[in-house]
């Protein structure tokens, strides 16, 4: 099997030409990499294509999803779906196909992924509807199952000119601020939960905490110290049982080193007389910045250190200090994050068929609404047996 699968050429107003010739600077051709070297190869062509794509998020850049595909993608099922105009990438999806227990095709990036998405030139309109004809090849009668996407992200286009069979429906909550500055952000939330901030803020200048921001070549050490605290941290809690693994140990400190170089990331340690008692990594767009992952010290108590104000003072110089519209929570609505009053965006989850597979489609979107409709009546359930809460107690 070869590494690129060659398309047809599709020329604006002109009909397809002949598989496999050489494309005119003005064509559309589409391809499918189904081998993990090509897809490795591809780090600047895809780089420039993510500079194009104004929703893309950093979880879309070539380090993350290559990086994936290395950690958790195995041997087999890669369908990474290009398409170029002559020799320069317009457009791609990031795929590989799966069987749950029926063939569907997923975005790479699997649960650890906040945010999928394809790629999308902005300024190329025929981009989506070719895109659509290369994953309706991969597929080969398969379901395209799209989870975790942002509102406003590239599939939107995609979805919206798909010919066959499709469904969209709610998918995880993320909780997402305005990229304001620190008096802008405190200034929504209160009066008294302002000033407990502002505290907050006072106590972590008394603690002298020094903040630095990891050169690229010095990333995977701190990676490595940043997931050490983070399983110290939640010692004796429920972790997330995936953080534990060594696989996202070597995922996150290969991606975050290239993400970094190329100014997608940014690792921080914050020490305290020379000694580091946290580290963090937040991904970084155009458009927002979010911390995915933390490591604290529990005894960071002990100096009286809010790891919360911490970590928002610094998400709020990444966001608004970098120009961006929006600081990320990323996914989950843990009450610390409430504080802050951001506002719910829920993620989407795009279902994609040909006719031969509507009944699949059907079948999956089912599924997915009997789930989440379970899922929601046994939170429920756990807030109706939350005990009440003393009178006047916040």
């Amino acid at each position: 099997m070869t590494a690129l699968t060659p398309g047809t050429v599709h020329t604006p107003g002109a009909g397809a030409a002949v598989a496999g010739t050489a494309p005119a600077a003005g064509e559309l051709t589409v391809q499918i990499c189904r081998d993990a070297d090509a897809f490795g190869g591809l780090a600047q062509a895809w780089g420039r294509l993510y500079r194009r794509c104004g929703p893309a998020t950093a979880f879309q850049s070539h380090a993350w999803l290559w990086s994936w595909w290395l950690s958790y993608g195995g041997r087999r099922g890669l369908r990474v779906v290009l398409v170029r105009r002559g020799s320069e990438l317009v457009a791609a999806a990031p795929l590989m196909r799966v069987h749950r227990p029926l063939p569907v095709l997923v975005p790479l990036g699997g649960a650890i992924t906040d945010y999928t998405d394809v790629l999308l030139a902005d300024d190329e309109p025929d981009a989506p509807a070719a895109l659509a004809r290369g994953i309706r090849r991969a597929a080969r009668g398969a379901v395209v199952d799209l989870r975790e996407v942002r509102a406003g992200a590239a599939a939107e286009r995609l979805f919206a000119c798909w010919s066959g069979p499709r469904r969209r429906m709610p998918d995880s909550m993320c909780l997402e601020l305005p990229g304001l500055p620190m008096d802008g952000l405190i200034a929504r939330v209160g009066s008294s939960r302002g000033q407990r901030i502002r505290s907050s803020l006072r106590k972590l200048d008394a603690a002298g905490i020094e903040e630095r921001d990891v050169p690229a070549q010095d990333v995977p050490a701190a990676v490595g110290t940043m997931v050490r605290l983070h399983l110290v941290q939640w010692r004796g809690r429920k972790v997330t049982p995936e953080h534990a693994r060594p696989r996202f140990a070597a995922h996150l400190a290969r991606a975050a080193a290239l993400m970094v170089a190329a100014g997608d990331a940014t690792v921080t340690e914050f020490r305290i007389g020379g000694q580091v008692m946290a580290a963090n990594l937040t991904v970084l767009s155009p458009q927002l910045a979010g911390g995915y992952l933390v490591g604290a010290h529990p005894a960071l108590r002990d100096e009286k250190v809010d790891v919360t104000t911490l970590l928002m003072r610094h998400g709020v110089r990444q966001a608004a200090g970098g120009g961006r519209e929006t600081l990320s929570l990323l996914r989950g609505a843990e009450p610390h994050k409430s504080h802050w009053r951001p506002e719910q965006r829920a993620n989407q989850r795009l279902l994609l068929s040909g006719r031969g597979s509507a009944l699949a489609l059907l079948a999956r979107y089912g599924l997915a609404r009997a789930r989440a409709a379970a899922a929601g009546s046994s939170r429920l359930r756990r807030l109706l047996r939350r005990p009440a809460r003393p009178s006047g107690e916040a």
